[in-house]
């Protein structure tokens, strides 16, 4: 069975994007680089929305590329779903993509593409963890991400802290509202204008 790993870029003060669900220049790191990173699947759907495609700096780029490689499905919400349509069906990483949401997938949506909806975040993890296999499940941070650690069900914390204050907005852990401890980070990466952090989740 893979690893539970939830993940987003925050800013140091915690917040993935500001009060109107947008990134700001949390990610700009993705496209400000040499190094070209190709994801999973089609790579048609452009995730910059620029047409310049994912690139990172040199020394992002390993951890990036052998990240994004394990990855076998992704959790997500119906508010990122929504925001940015599925990515069209192509997610940047993995094969496979399960939906928190009480609403079904829209009707005729990209029948082509391996995405699931569930209804709640254990019946979600399951779908991922299933349709992985040996591989990561990789849960975006944020309320739905929040609600997956506070059920016990994620291994690892993995952010990538950029250098910005947000003040406000929607939080990396979401709504969680009780303390949870972290092993010291196994993952301690400089990049350019990024760090990355990964911690395991204590038992």
């Amino acid at each position: 069975m893979g690893t539970v790993i939830m993940h987003s870029v925050m800013s140091v003060d915690g917040f993935i994007a500001d009060d109107e669900d947008q990134v700001g220049t949390l990610h700009d790191w993705y496209f400000d680089g040499d190094v070209p990173i190709g994801g999973g699947g089609d790579q048609e759907y452009d995730h910059s929305g620029t047409g310049s495609g994912i690139r990172v700096s040199t020394s992002s780029a390993e951890y990036v590329r052998s990240t994004w490689a394990e990855i076998g499905a992704i959790v997500m919400g119906r508010t990122l779903f929504d925001l940015v349509n599925g990515w069209e069906g192509r997610p940047p990483a993995g094969d496979h993509v399960v939906v928190v949401s009480h609403r079904p997938k829209p009707e005729g949506w990209h029948p082509e593409a391996s995405y699931h909806f569930a209804g709640d975040v254990t019946a979600a993890i399951e779908k991922a963890r299933e349709l992985a296999g040996d591989r990561t499940v990789a849960v975006n941070a944020g309320d739905v991400g929040g609600q997956i650690l506070a059920a016990g069900l994620v291994d690892e914390v993995a952010m990538d802290v950029v250098p910005v204050v947000f003040g406000t907005g929607k939080r990396f852990f979401g709504a969680v509202d009780r303390q949870y401890l972290l092993e010291d980070p196994h993952v301690v990466i400089q990049g350019e204008r990024v760090l990355h952090l990964r911690y395991k989740v204590r038992r």
